[in-house]
């Protein structure tokens, strides 16, 4: 079977892939376009496991809500730029995603990586079939879902911070309220008492350090150091919970009063960014210019 344009553009439409690869796997398969296209897809997922070792931090969130809204999802998607973060085809997959995510209730990101899309594929394969199209590294790196047994908020920041919160009580425009606060507030915990115990010892520890090295501190009695230790740490507290924060609509309000006002309470709060916790790879530009002018440093 001979090479032809026809079957080379028939090809590219399966594949997504460029010209000349399409041309150079028609000919090692003498012309056959099924054999072509499979052929691809195994090399395309060796190049995608090859890849998996580099740094994607960044991407997108995205979510997807039931139709009752009693659920959703927040999915995040890495790549290695912002470049490709942006394109048409990385936003549609995450998309995909967040779907797939909402609908099949997977326990875990490996458990969503066997759930099938609408193409038949699963997610993981359309995902490594994306990074032999795109290049780039690229994964789902977590999601959250969230149930509410009566609102739920969702808040996307751009595409870099999404945000859910489920409450009982009060109205849709609360927990919207809600979740744009939790995604400029971004609180560590919903109340003081989920703050763990040893995180609370810790913080006390270090505040106790700092006032006995204090000199202004020396000859004061031990129980106003106390006093002034734990009023530092009823103002941390405050800090990292959501209760405890001032309404970013009103800081004279803080969201335990907003709630009492309303007669409602947070049941739960998600809250994703793009590449939190990933360390990122911090390149030597001009060593890297160097080396490519071929001078050693």
């Amino acid at each position: 079977m001979s090479v032809t344009a026809e079957s080379v553009r028939q090809l590219r439409e399966r594949t997504g892939a460029g010209m000349m690869e399409c041309k150079r796997a028609l000919v090692e398969t003498g012309g056959d376009l099924e054999v072509a296209a499979e052929l691809m897809r195994k090399q395309g997922l060796a190049k995608a496991d090859k890849k998996a070792s580099r740094v994607a931090a960044e991407g997108v969130i995205t979510t997807a809500t039931s139709s009752d809204g009693k659920s959703a999802v927040l999915v995040e998607v890495n790549c290695e730029t912002d470049f490709v973060a942006r394109g048409d085809d990385f936003t549609a997959f995450a998309k995909e995603v967040a779907a797939v995510a909402l609908a099949s209730k997977a326990a875990s990101v490996e458990d969503l990586g066997t759930k099938k899309l609408a193409s038949g594929e699963t997610v993981d394969e359309s995902r490594r079939a994306l990074v032999a199209k795109i290049g780039e590294n690229i994964s789902v790196r977590r999601f959250e879902r969230v149930e509410s047994p009566g609102l739920l908020g969702s808040y996307l920041h751009g595409t870099r911070i999404g945000t859910l919160v489920a409450i009982e009580g009060g109205d849709l425009a609360l927990a919207k309220d809600l979740a744009m606060h939790v995604a400029a507030s971004n609180p560590s915990y919903l109340s003081a008492a989920d703050v763990p115990e040893d995180a609370k010892a810790k913080e006390r520890g270090i505040r106790i350090e700092i006032m006995k090295n204090d000199e202004k501190n020396k000859g004061k009695p031990e129980n106003i150091l106390v006093k002034i230790v734990e009023g530092g740490m009823s103002k941390w507290l405050g800090e990292i919970t959501l209760l405890g924060q001032p309404f970013v609509k009103d800081d004279k309000l803080t969201i335990e009063k907003l709630l009492a006002g309303a007669k409602a309470r947070v049941v739960r709060y998600a809250r994703l960014e793009v590449g939190a916790g990933i360390e990122k790879k911090q390149d030597d530009f001009v060593a890297e210019v160097m080396a490519q002018a071929g001078v050693k440093k």
